[in-house]
């Protein structure tokens, strides 16, 4: 009978762990807080879904991520302490971290700040290079996946879906791993994955983290895989170009264009967060808020009274006496009071005066000169006030281009705002000018214009980089990208290459590679395509280094895979023995371009002593250190080993014959 989620919680898986609260649910099993009862001690339990118990290929996998993850040990990974089995209930102890995850974070905060995404996607990169360099792929790589502590240290679990690489593991080809919208073109087409699948995976992390969103949206899981197989990644608006070129390489549909893995990847972020000055940030817990959240609290500004008021003529009206109005100029006395005055005696009328006569045209002529003197007057005021006007005004509307050459494009903005003009950003690749600084103005430094008026600031985008182009563009495409960032196309017969699907004349890949700086106007190769290789002759590879090995057999359109001969000791003291197929064989049109190459340890190891010990067990231990075995005598695989040669603690090369004679 299958227990239940609350059958689960309360008790004790195998009397150690006591399982308590849910913390996370997934498709395949549910993590629980949980305490080790033994150790005294907080955990995480992950409980396998009882409902796919049944399955082997589901426990399987589910086994697997304990033993994957056991054998990463790295700061930024979830360490996994225990294993086992309880009834119908698979689990897996792992370290309990208090905090949520990059999912909460971006559903908290949206977009995140480039220094503070770099400094979450640093820890992330570290822990799947420790992954890779392992020999294993996370295969999951989400934001899910990225769990942030409560002091803001950044780890990735569920290494559940880790597949050794080249190893058959439980699930087919044809089957998908992961969360579609983080998965990479080829787990989408073929199932296969390795460590460029999970730099594309982290390189849409790094988009979300920028950008607020994932890059491709759809109403189906269906829709949404077609875009990652089909479309290119878009760009992130408002970052910095240096940063944009990393997430576009990262997220590129050809994995020979992505960083080779993690750790690749990791020194490239660290080189463009080194260019752009981001450094590194506290990475904030979910659920707690910014530290420079607080409510801006607007205040109307006062404006001050600086300009003299103009003055108003007030108006005046003439006072008039009264005809009846007696002025007194002192105090009245007694005898003004009680004398009557005498009449005065009335004078004799005398004619009126004849009026003098005027001469109207004189009057005229007086009058004109009177208004010619007013309106004279009236207009030199005007002229005078109009002027006066017109300097205030000119005075208060002009600025100088301020010196902005060689400032940063942040400070040559400030500088010209404070001119009260208006920064407009043009961005030009230069040779000797530094990324983001200005390389100089239009308008040029102290020429006079309007306050608010636009200034062309011409930014340095540094040396040119190389673009990213399609598999399988037309050459003219090709070469207007190359000559849209200040470098020259080019072709040389030379280097074109043979290209299984791209058709004869389209471009296959540039040379240098994309994300290379050169000087302004150097030349770009474009490689084209041959068309399909009509047959490939095996090299004889014997006595090289695998890195030599390797670039030869795909510079000849071959898939080189690594065969035996490995064990242990220095990479650099491997040395092809064979090939398989073997040298100078000619692989025909559509025969399998997959070539096995076998190595040689040059180093020198002590012989262990197998004498006494089982023909079967010997030959295992032997093999298992990269000798050869021979057995003489007794083949049996019960029989007793009673002799070897070489002699036990004499040191041979790895690959050396050991024989063991059987009694």
């Amino acid at each position: 009978m299958e227990r239940s989620v609350s059958n689960v919680m309360g008790g004790l898986l195998e009397q150690r762990y006591r399982v308590d609260s849910v913390l996370a649910r997934g498709g395949m099993s549910t993590v629980y807080r949980g305490r080790d009862t033994r150790l005294d001690r907080e955990v995480a339990v992950k409980v396998m879904d009882p409902r796919l118990t049944a399955d082997p290929a589901f426990v399987a996998r589910f086994e697997r991520e304990a033993r994957a993850s056991a054998q990463l040990h790295h700061p930024a990974v979830v360490s996994v302490h225990d294993q086992g089995v309880d009834g119908d209930q698979v689990y897996l102890v792992m370290e309990l971290i208090d905090g949520g995850n990059l999912r909460d974070l971006l559903n908290q905060r949206g977009k995140l700040p480039p220094a503070t995404a770099l400094s979450v996607l640093g820890p992330v990169l570290s822990a799947l290079g420790a992954a890779h360099r392992a020999g294993l792929v996370h295969r999951d790589v989400k934001p899910e996946n990225v769990l942030i502590g409560s002091a803001g240290q950044v780890k990735v679990a569920d290494f559940g879906l880790a597949r050794a690489i080249g190893e058959n593991g439980v699930t087919s080809d044809s089957e998908i791993l992961g969360t579609v919208a983080y998965l990479s073109p080829e787990q989408v087409e073929t199932g296969s994955a390795d460590a460029r699948s999970d730099v594309y995976s982290a390189g849409i992390v790094l988009y979300e983290m920028l950008a607020g969103q994932a890059p491709y949206r759809g109403d189906t899981p269906i829709s949404v895989a077609y875009q990652h197989v089909s479309s290119d990644v878009p760009s992130v608006p408002g970052i910095p170009l240096a940063l944009d070129t990393l997430v576009r390489k990262a997220t590129r549909r050809d994995p020979a264009l992505r960083p080779a893995n993690a750790d690749a990847f990791l020194a490239e972020l660290e080189r463009v967060g080194a260019e752009l000055g981001l450094t590194p940030q506290p990475v904030p817990v979910p659920g707690t808020a910014p530290e420079n959240d607080k409510t801006v609290v607007m205040r109307p500004v006062p404006v001050a009274v600086g300009a003299t008021p103009v003055p108003v003529a007030e108006a005046t009206t003439p006072v008039r006496k009264s005809a009846m109005t007696t002025v007194h100029t002192g105090p009245p006395t007694p005898a003004a009071a009680t004398r009557t005055m005498p009449r005065p005696e009335q004078p004799r009328r005398r004619p009126p005066a004849r009026r003098k006569k005027v001469d109207a045209a004189e009057e005229e002529r007086k009058r004109k000169k009177r208004l010619m003197v007013i309106w004279g007057s009236v207009g030199a005021v005007v002229v005078l006030i109009a002027g006066l006007f017109t300097w205030y005004l000119s005075a208060s509307r002009w600025t100088n281009v301020p010196e902005v050459s060689g400032q940063s494009e942040a400070n040559a903005t400030r500088l010209l705002s404070g001119a009260d003009l208006t920064a407009l950003v043009v961005r030009e690749p230069s040779n000797t000018v530094p990324l983001g600084q200005v390389i100089r103005s239009e308008p040029g430094n102290g020429t006079e214009l309007r306050k608010n008026e636009s200034v062309k600031l011409i930014v340095s985008r540094g040396k040119p980089v190389v673009p990213f182009v399609n598999v399988g563009v037309e050459v003219e495409a090709a070469t207007k990208e190359i000559e849209a960032v200040g470098l020259t196309a080019a072709k040389d017969p030379a280097k074109d290459a043979f290209h299984d699907t791209v058709p004869i004349g389209k471009v296959v890949a540039l040379d240098p590679r994309p994300g290379t700086a050169l000087e302004i106007g150097k030349p770009v190769t474009l490689v084209l395509s041959k068309g399909p290789a009509p047959r490939v002759t095996v090299p004889d590879l014997r006595g090289k280094k695998k890195d030599e090995a390797f670039a030869e057999l795909q510079r000849l359109g071959l898939e080189p895979v690594e065969g035996g001969g490995q064990n242990g000791g220095n990479p650099d003291d491997l040395r092809v023995t064979r090939t398989d197929p073997a040298a100078n064989t000619v692989l025909e049109v559509g025969s399998s371009k997959r070539v096995t190459v076998f190595f040689e340890d040059n180093s020198e190891i002590e012989v262990p002593d197998v004498t006494r010990k089982k023909v079967r067990e010997a030959k295992e231990e032997l093999e298992r250190l990269g000798f050869r075995v021979e057995v003489e005598f007794n083949k049996s695989g019960n029989a007793t080993v009673v002799n070897q040669d070489p002699q036990p603690r004499s040191k041979v090369k790895r690959g050396t014959e050991i024989k063991i004679f059987g009694l």
